[in-house]
């Protein structure tokens, strides 16, 4: 894996600025400017950790229109202006899918499912094409690890029109919180009603089904591989921290969404974060503990490549991504 530093090829401060934030020279990757109009993102990437094989899948774009109820404590404008500065386009906000897999051993393991096609008529390609394009045999996988059960992320899991498993022989290992908050046959009348559908689905599905597995925080999902509790965006939000040798992979899921909005501005409060408060404090809690301890993430919303390194950044933070 490399990952870029100031003594590759190396932009202007103001340039960096403009790419991620950065006050100082920062070198530059051109994927990860791919969000732009005009530009097609690729459908997979691939990097080491340690031993391990890492493949990044490219599951769509949802192009989000403005809303200024999107970010709690930032304008429409304020949002606009951090993806310019990010060399994104500002004509709507546009929100990534990225599925990661980890080959270890025997094991082929997925982290979350896409979006099945579910959502935006622009997602749904990890099945279809991208998975194809790495050459990844769907039914080689084994273990799909959840993060969250929030719609781009498990309805992958689900068939379209019948709810039908899509990987009914693989393991799905899942965060315990999060299972009991969303199976618990109360969790109906908290719920707003535009989310209430999913709860239903949820409980239409998942108990029923003979292959998941829970897993606790700080808990061994399989050797190399444990559960990081980051709650805040749902109530049972769950990250991974992956080993090999010494290099270490977190995967992140949605503790931030773009970079360039809320790692940037950490304290910005996205809509989708369940409970605000505690999501910018987890967030903040981990972006510190994988600068310190130089973990590379991955993160669902990150774009393509959708790895790399996070830094300090005077108040906020930047994102530093990868190439192969």
């Amino acid at each position: 894996m490399t990952v870029l530093s100031r003594r590759t090829f190396v932009l202007s401060a103001t340039a960096a600025a403009a790419a991620f934030g950065l006050r100082g020279p920062l070198a530059f990757i051109g994927p990860a400017n791919a969000m732009g109009p005009g530009n097609e993102l690729p459908r997979f990437a691939r990097f080491q950790v340690g031993e391990l094989e890492v493949i990044q899948l490219y599951d769509g774009v949802w192009q989000k229109p403005h809303d200024p109820n999107f970010i709690k404590n930032a304008t429409v404008e304020e949002t606009k202006q951090a993806l310019r500065e990010a060399g994104i386009t500002d004509a709507h906000v546009p929100i990534t899918f990225t599925v990661t897999v980890v080959r270890m051993g025997d094991r082929t393991i997925m982290f979350d499912a896409g979006t099945g096609g579910q959502m935006a008529p622009t997602a749904g390609l990890m099945m279809k094409e991208s998975m194809q394009a790495a050459g990844i045999d769907p039914k080689a996988i084994n273990t799909i690890v959840m993060t969250h059960f929030h719609p781009d992320h498990i309805f992958g899991l689900m068939e379209k029109d019948t709810n039908a498993q899509v990987f009914p022989d693989a393991e799905i290992v899942v965060p315990a919180t999060e299972y009991k908050y969303w199976t618990d046959p109360g969790v109906l009348s908290s719920l707003p009603e535009a989310r209430q559908g999913l709860a239903k689905r949820i409980q239409a599905t998942f108990p029923n089904w003979s292959n998941i597995r829970q897993v606790e925080e700080d808990a061994e999902v399989v050797p190399g591989i444990r559960s990081v509790a980051s709650y805040g965006h749902t109530p049972g939000h769950t990250s991974y921290l992956i080993s090999s040798g010494n290099e270490q992979l977190m995967v992140l899921g949605d503790v931030s969404n773009l970079p360039a909005l809320f790692v940037r501005n950490p304290g910005w409060h996205a809509a989708f974060d369940q409970d605000a408060e505690m999501a910018e404090a987890t967030r903040r809690k981990i972006y510190d503990r994988v600068v310190a301890d130089g973990i590379t993430v991955t993160g669902y919303h990150f774009g393509m490549p959708g790895a790399g390194k996070i830094e300090k950044d005077g108040g906020g933070y930047a994102f530093n991504p990868i190439t192969a």
